[in-house]
């Protein structure tokens, strides 16, 4: 059935189709990897710019990984009806902004924890998605348009390897479009003073809650983008468990790179390496260890919650009201 060609399968076959020619050799391996972080980043940047707008405003949004599982649905159950990839990534922003709403609303009313809210969204959207999803695990949805940037080689591998979703590309735009939002317009200032002190923003006549409300619609609107990438271009299909995660680990990966946008992308490629590593590996016969090298990317989230949690080490970057409901 095709919802079972999620995850470690769809990274091992795309692997596989890269490594089966053996004229590249041991090339093949850093190939696929790059083949990898290319198809696999797109949902870890679109989600982790999203958190990172949020919680620069002060507030933490766990229930990203619901909103990338609705975003995904969202996309190709309209792609499929419309013939339109792009009018499904369309869609799948508009699912993410209706859960923001419900998000930004819940965390501001009174003695309401971010986690609790973001505990019940992620229940709430996951069940969305496999409610509303289910008609749609067989059918086949257009798919996205991708940008051929390995025509210049004569190796298949090469072309294999270099064909890019533009949502990667506009996801790769974004990131230092936001850091100069952050460090060079009013709204960037207004948000980061929301999210180090809402007292002093008040001060200044800020509205705490419009800022705080926009930066989660606004980071939400960017997750379901993410679940789009997921759908509609890698692994390109929708199953309940096509995320594997990615929405909760997109908090970590905001901690990981300290809150800075540009950060967020490098990181986003890494766990995008990351993921492709145990399939790269196992392609070329490396079967030893094959579940330590595919949980690579959840031990690095354990690490740096363990790093980052620990009482001598101070986050650097972090908003000074991250998390509060003042």
């Amino acid at each position: 059935m095709r919802h079972s060609l999620f995850g470690f399968n769809v990274f091992y076959n795309l692997n596989y189709k890269i490594m089966t020619d053996d004229t590249l050799g041991w090339m093949s391996v850093p190939l696929a990897i790059l083949a990898g972080t290319l198809r696999g980043s797109a949902p870890f940047l679109f989600v982790s710019l999203g958190e990172c707008l949020t919680e620069k405003a002060g507030k933490i949004n766990l229930g990203l990984e619901g909103t990338l599982l609705t975003g995904a649905m969202t996309a190709y159950a309209v792609s499929y009806l419309t013939k339109s990839p792009w009018l499904g990534v369309f869609a799948a922003g508009m699912s993410g902004v209706v859960l923001g709403l419900i998000h930004a609303w819940l965390s501001q009313r009174p003695k309401v924890s971010d986690v609790a809210v973001g505990i019940a969204m992620i229940i709430f959207g996951s069940g969305i998605a496999f409610f509303f999803g289910k008609a749609f695990i067989q059918p086949k949805a257009e798919q996205l348009p991708l940008f051929d940037l390995g025509n210049w080689s004569s190796y298949p591998q090469v072309q294999e390897a270099l064909r890019v979703s533009p949502l990667l590309l506009i996801g790769i735009a974004i990131a230092p479009l936001m850091q100069w939002f952050f460090s060079s317009t009013r709204w960037g200032l207004y948000v980061r003073a929301v999210g180090d002190s809402p007292n002093a923003a008040r001060a200044m006549g800020i509205s705490v809650v419009g800022v705080r409300t926009w930066a989660i619609v606004s980071g939400s609107f960017l997750a379901g983008l993410g679940g789009a990438s997921l759908s509609l271009y890698y692994p390109g299909l929708w199953s309940e468990r096509i995320s594997s995660g990615q929405g909760l680990m997109a908090v970590a990966l905001v901690i990981f790179a300290r809150w800075q946008p540009i950060h967020c992308l490098w990181a986003a490629l890494f766990f995008g390496g990351a993921q492709a590593l145990g399939p790269s590996l196992q392609a070329v016969g490396i079967g030893s260890y094959r579940y330590l090298f595919n949980a690579f990317p959840y031990i690095l989230t354990l690490i740096i919650i363990i790093i980052t949690c620990s009482p001598r080490r101070t986050l650097t970057g972090s908003p000074g009201a991250l998390g509060t409901n003042e």
